[in-house]
């Protein structure tokens, strides 16, 4: 079967800044301590920062390749608007991610994301990603600081609008670092009617407030969800129950690599999917392929048609 991963990263300590990565290593030592397992946090750190050591993403190709994954979608948030550590510019970051993309030709597509505070120059900086170098939407990180339903976010949704590109967005809980409260899935609602030309994904939705991600894919013809952060505890479970749903064209696969790569390969979250029941029993073979890569496939295919 064709598999589309809608949800990867670079695997590069450049793209995640340094108060990121503590936020989330604070969270894994507290867990450790809390069921009594001997962890500090020298000792994670090293753990958290040996999972992103691919900067070239050619470890990732492998593992894509050894999976049966045909192409993969690489996210790109800025968080540099918001986290005044990092080591790189959002303008950097996103010349890389064309490093990447020439260095292994049609197996990565990327959705671009520039904090909407920057203002004109970052409309600018945006647009030249998408026509300059070809890139395939956006990718927006509301927990920075700002809401999907932002007025600042407009000129965006009109380049995305005029191109037939999807814009995916974050939503739900991340490092401790930022805001979890602005960063619900009904804030996509005004913009969905505002731009109903724009497909918009709400990342880990079969995860994070699947109910109200149900309701709007169920009332909002352009809002989807995929599915990555099925790897955390009850995800595969949560999964099987939103494929009950009937909005199985709603859904795409994605594994959010390189968050989840202490727990394992890219093939071991395929073969998950089948080996702890995530596909119900009635679930037809047509929704299966829905799922793995035709919804991800339609959405990707419409870019520069009249659609």
């Amino acid at each position: 079967m064709t598999i589309i991963d809608f949800h990867c990263h670079v695997a590069a300590e450049m793209c995640f800044p340094p108060s990121f990565r503590d936020g989330v290593i604070d969270n894994m030592a507290a867990a450790m301590r809390a069921r009594g397992l001997p962890a500090t946090k020298e000792r994670l750190r090293r753990m958290h920062d040996a999972t992103l050591q691919d900067p070239l993403c050619d470890q990732l190709v492998k593992e894509m390749d050894d999976a049966g994954i045909d192409v993969a979608v690489l996210l790109l948030p800025d968080f540099t608007y918001t986290l005044k550590d990092g080591t790189h510019s959002i303008e950097e970051i996103i010349d890389h991610h064309k490093l990447v993309v020439d260095r292994h030709p049609g197996r990565f597509r990327v959705l671009v994301g520039v904090d909407p505070r920057w203002g004109a120059d970052g409309i600018t900086l945006f647009e030249r990603a998408i026509v300059d170098y070809g890139f395939d939407g956006m990718k927006l990180y509301p927990p920075c600081g700002y809401r999907l339903d932002d007025k600042a976010l407009y000129p965006f949704y009109e380049i995305c609008a005029q191109r037939r590109l999807p814009v995916l967005s974050h939503i739900g809980a991340t490092s401790p670092a930022l805001d979890f409260e602005i960063a619900l899935p009904i804030y996509v609602d005004r913009p969905a009617r505002d731009f109903p030309g724009v497909d918009f994904v709400l990342a880990h939705g079969s995860v994070h407030y699947p109910d109200e991600c149900a309701m709007l894919c169920n009332n909002r013809p352009n809002v989807y969800i995929d599915a990555s952060g099925y790897e955390a505890p009850d995800g595969v479970a949560g999964l099987n129950r939103f494929f009950r749903r009937n909005i199985n064209h709603k859904v795409l696969f994605g594994t959010d690599w390189p968050i989840f790569r202490l727990q394992g390969k890219q093939t071991n979250f395929v073969e998950r999917l089948t080996a702890e029941g995530a596909f119900p029993a009635e679930m037809p073979q047509a929704d299966r392929e829905l799922f793995m890569w035709k919804n991800a496939q339609r959405l990707l295919d419409k870019k520069g048609t009249g659609e």
